[in-house]
């Protein structure tokens, strides 16, 4: 990953666009993609963004929530605040109870959906690096189950691999459809899904 690494990316249609149209990542467009598809966000959601740094992801939440809504970003690291009084940001584990209360004072109540593009920290050990996508698949939808609304939305990442099917499965078991895609934007060869599903069903 040295300089020439960083030529390609700079290079790349993407990279570009994200520097041109100011958003902080190049993941943005997976998420204005999936949702031009699959219609997760609409207009004045409350809306839940974990592993949200750098705000990629919240940026698009945002532009499609308008200013009846709201976008809560959760990461361990810090995120620099975006220049809307709709986003909110609160450092710390969303697998701890503690931040999700926080987060549930903030949208008073539960949210319409829950959007996740993080990544586990990788080992490049193929059965670890499944096992830890699974994992980190497991710890968002126990926040669903925390602050997700009865027919809300989840957008998830997560890797091919030999735990692939076992988070699709798990997902669902708790939403009424269920569709695995990858948006033009991800990059080729890229072993990341995108898990989009909705109509949740809430048990309790």
């Amino acid at each position: 990953m040295g300089k020439k690494w960083n030529a390609e990316r700079k290079n790349e249609h993407y990279y570009k666009m994200a520097k041109k149209e100011q958003y902080r990542s190049r993941a943005s467009y997976k998420l204005l993609q999936l949702n031009k598809r699959f219609k997760v966000i609409k207009s004045g959601d409350k809306v839940v963004d974990l592993g949200a740094a750098p705000g990629g992801w919240s940026q698009i939440a945002l532009e499609a929530v308008g200013e009846e809504g709201m976008v809560i970003g959760v990461d361990l690291e810090w995120i620099r605040p975006l220049d809307d009084e709709n986003f909110y940001t609160i450092r710390g584990d969303f697998t701890n109870e503690e931040i999700l209360g926080q987060v549930k004072d903030l949208i008073s109540g539960m949210a319409q959906v829950v959007i996740s593009d993080a990544s586990p920290k990788l080992s490049g050990i193929k059965d670890m690096d499944n096992l830890r996508s699974a994992d980190l698949a497991d710890n968002a939808l126990k926040v669903c189950d925390h602050l997700l609304m009865h027919s809300g939305n989840f957008v998830l990442k997560a890797f091919q691999g030999a735990e692939f099917e076992n988070i699709v499965k798990n997902i669902k078991e708790r939403f009424k459809t269920v569709k695995t895609t990858k948006p033009p934007s991800s990059k080729k060869g890229s072993v990341e899904m995108y898990i989009v599903a909705k109509g949740f069903k809430r048990m309790f």
